[in-house]
């Protein structure tokens, strides 16, 4: 089984340097990064509706962040120390072989994820962490209204009808009208 697939136990990780290290590594999110949650709120904030945590293809354990499932794109938003950003990526000097080996496998991975979205006609964009997310989510807009002919921009443009009923203070039907026997 090659290093692409072998999921590590914690038989074959090293003991973390420090406690403190131990419990940073514990609470970093797989998910619902703070990089992740800014492009996603400047998409949903440009009338764009997604997935979140998707898989894309059968293989359950490839996700994508963010998934326009009819534009067929898939978005990652990868994270300078996990994926082994060229620019920001640092090499631990405690437990070296196991990160570096663990870093490089990601990379393999992601190159190889995008090769199979590619492969089966998908779109896939990836960003790192330290990427201006304005600007990602402008390339996003415009590549998702691009797969869909336009579609996704009218539907924006519309979306500012679709308000919430009328409420006021005590019970209301669904005409948004105050039940008279509500009133006093």
């Amino acid at each position: 089984m090659s290093l692409l697939y072998r999921h590590s136990t914690e038989a074959s990780r090293p003991s973390a340097s420090s406690e403190s290290v131990r419990r940073r590594m514990s609470r970093t999110p797989h998910r619902d990064t703070p990089p992740e949650l800014d492009l996603r709120s400047r998409l949903h904030r440009a009338g764009l509706r997604f997935r979140v945590d998707y898989c894309p293809l059968e293989d359950r354990r490839r996700r994508a962040d963010i998934v326009f499932t009819r534009a067929e794109l898939a978005i990652f938003v990868d994270g300078c120390f996990w994926h082994g950003c060229p620019e920001h990526g640092t090499w631990p000097k405690a437990n070296a072989e196991f990160w570096r080996a663990k870093i490089e496998t990601n990379r393999r991975r992601d190159a190889d994820t995008t090769q199979r979205l590619e492969a089966a006609g998908w779109r896939v964009l990836r960003y790192w962490e330290h990427a201006d997310m304005q600007k990602a989510a402008e390339e996003v807009r415009r590549e998702v209204c691009a797969q869909i002919g336009g579609a996704v921009s009218s539907w924006a443009k519309r979306s500012h009808r679709f308000s919430p009923p009328f409420r006021n203070k005590g019970n209301w039907s669904r005409s948004g009208a105050v039940s008279s026997s509500s009133r006093m």
